[in-house]
Order: structure tokens, then sequence, then C-alpha cells
């Protein structure tokens, strides 16, 4: 089992508590009211789906019920960082660390703005490996 970090919660639950909502930062092309019926299909239906870090959009469904990102390794289930929804997608280095462009971290009037990326550890409970990310070292 894994430990998934909430950016809201601020704290690590297991995965059960958590629902995987589809791939993250897909936009809807302009005009979709003229698009055909094949450009709408590809854009519901069709995910990169490919080896590597990935980008999903997660639901912490038994907790805040939030929705949130999260750069996941597809082979490795290796989470390396989960971030709140609406931010910018981050890039991934060639030592497979992320990079966010620069997030404030209060909002106007001081206080802390919830969903802050956090990057750490990624554990898993049944094997223990750990993926040490950028924050992390």
């Amino acid at each position: 089992m894994l430990l998934i970090h909430c950016p809201y919660c601020f704290e690590e639950r297991p995965e059960i508590e958590f629902r995987q909502s589809g791939e993250a930062h897909l936009a809807r092309p302009e005009g979709s009211a003229e698009i055909d019926d094949r450009t709408i299909a590809e854009m519901l239906y069709f995910r990169s789906n490919g080896r590597g870090v990935i980008f999903e959009r997660w639901r912490h469904v038994h907790g805040c019920g939030r929705f949130f990102n999260a750069a996941r390794h597809a082979v490795t289930d290796a989470f390396l960082g989960t971030y709140a929804a609406g931010l910018a997608k981050p890039e991934v280095s060639a030592e497979g660390l992320l990079v966010f462009a620069e997030v404030p971290s209060t909002a106007a009037g001081g206080e802390p703005i919830p969903g802050k990326p956090r990057l750490g550890k990624s554990r898993s409970l049944m094997s223990g490996d750990a993926v040490q990310s950028e924050a992390g070292q």
C-alpha cells in the first residue's frame, strides 16, 4: 500500500482514501461546438499512458474531498510529488526530479497557500522502497 500526500490536508494517507481521476493538465480546444466527432472522441478518451513520469488528477475521497495533481512514475508507481489543482505543470529534470515554476508561499494577506507543492519521499508499505525527490535531499 502506498502513502499519498494530500496537499490540502498536509498529511500522508493510505492510497485507499484516494481515487485516480485521469490525466492532468488537459485543455479543451477553443470553439468546441465546431469540432468534429473524431476530434471530440480523441479529446475525451485517448490518453498518453506512457512509461516514466506521468501527471494525474487525484481526489482525496475519504478525506477533504478535493482534487489535486500528482506526478507519478508509471512503471515503479512511486509518487514524485503532489500539488494543488490549478498550478502549472512542473518540468521533470534529467535526474527525474520535479521542477516547479516559482510558486508563491503566501497569499496577499500573509496566509499560507493551501496546496503548495510538496516534494519528498514516496513510500511503499509493501516493499519499503523510497524515491527521493528534490526537497528531500
